[in-house]
C-alpha cells in the first residue's frame, strides 16, 4: 500500500543521510518504525490483558485464614 505524508524538507534531508548511514532508504527506515510500533502496541496489550486475568484470579482466590496464633520462633525450634 503506498501512503503520501506531508514532511518538513529539512526532516526529509536529515532522515535520509540517516538512511545512507544504515545502509536503508526513507521508506525502509518508516516501515521498520511503524512495524516495531505496531509489535510493542501488540505485546504492550497482550501483557496488559495477562496482568488484569492474574490480578482477577487474585480477588477470586483470596480466604481468610484466621487469626495468626503463632511466633516467628515457635516456627524455628532448634534442638
Amino acid at each position: 500500500m503506498n501512503i503520501t505524508l506531508s514532511l518538513d524538507e529539512k526532516l526529509v534531508k536529515d532522515v535520509r543521510k540517516i538512511a545512507v548511514e544504515r545502509d536503508t532508504t526513507l521508506t525502509g527506515l518508516v516501515r521498520d518504525y511503524l512495524q516495531n510500533l505496531a509489535r510493542e502496541h501488540a505485546t504492550s496489550g497482550r501483557k496488559r490483558r495477562e496482568r488484569e486475568a492474574l490480578e482477577r484470579s487474585f480477588s477470586q482466590f483470596q480466604y481468610r485464614v484466621g487469626k495468626k496464633t503463632w511466633r516467628r520462633e515457635d516456627l524455628y525450634v532448634r534442638s
